[in-house]
């Protein structure tokens, strides 16, 4: 009798067992799960044409799954349009205290013309000692002026001209070699006169209009039979009054040597 008294409280022991969970059994509710249903249609009467069921790990495809239960992203709208985060950083505040994070002199200094208000050092300040830009070789000037290098005609050589295929008697002139094609002016070059120039042979009398002709150009076109017409050049801008004077002064030579008495000066 007191074996199997033994026995049932041992089994009755056994019974009730240890558990975590230490609160009321009330409260808990059945959770709901968001993954989606997956209904099998298996109503198949022939079962030797069913296909094997595969299941795919759509986890580690690139497209996401989308549910019914997912947030759609906000509607791009006036009101809540805004630069991307990081984008956009704010200025550092100077010279507002400790707390700002550049310490009392924010960042300056403690004394010295750098740490003042105002425009500072010029460019070029080497701190007293012969800077840069008056330890380099000085340029005196440039021979000629500054203009020196600039071109002031529009040449064009004989050799071109006669492979352009000008017929006896034609006229060249810029109007003319700009339709045959020998010259494209662009930029500042459409406002240059032209230049002949000697390089090559030409057999065909022509008549030539132009601002300037080369010494070995002048002598060639001659000895062909060409005609030579020098245009003028464009007179230089200068005062109303100064050009009054010269008017004057041009009169008064002009009816000085049309007197009888007007004697060509002795060249030295």
């Amino acid at each position: 009798m007191a074996s199997l008294l033994t026995l049932s409280s041992t089994a009755t022991s056994s019974l009730h067992l240890s558990a975590s969970f230490k609160g009321n059994v009330s409260n808990l509710k059945a959770s709901t799960t968001h993954f989606a249903s997956v209904k099998l249609n298996l109503t198949h009467k022939d079962h030797s044409s069913r296909k094997p069921l595969i299941v795919l790990n759509q986890a580690s495809s690139s497209s996401p799954i989308t549910t019914s239960n997912s947030v759609a992203s906000p509607r791009l709208r006036l009101d809540n349009l805004g630069p991307q985060p990081g984008s956009r950083k704010k200025a550092k505040r100077k010279g507002r205290g400790h707390a700002a994070g550049q310490g009392g002199s924010c960042g300056f200094g403690m004394r010295g013309q750098k740490s003042r208000s105002g425009p500072g050092i010029m460019r070029g300040f080497e701190g007293g000692q012969m800077p840069l830009y008056r330890r380099l070789p000085k340029l005196r000037g440039i021979a000629g002026g500054m203009r020196a290098g600039i071109p002031k005609y529009l040449p064009v050589n004989l050799k071109h001209i006669a492979a352009a295929g000008f017929q006896e008697g034609e006229e060249v002139s810029l109007k003319s070699l700009k339709s045959k094609g020998l010259i494209n002016p662009s930029g500042r070059e459409r406002r240059l006169p032209l230049k002949i120039l000697g390089d090559g042979e030409l057999t065909v009398k022509l008549n030539f209009k132009a601002r300037a002709f080369s010494a070995a150009a002048k002598e060639k076109l001659e000895a062909v039979g060409c005609s030579l017409t020098t245009l003028p050049g464009r007179k230089k801008w200068v005062k109303p009054s100064v050009s009054k004077n010269l008017a004057r002064a041009e009169e008064y030579f002009a009816k000085k040597r049309a007197s009888p008495e007007w004697s060509e000066p002795a060249s030295a």
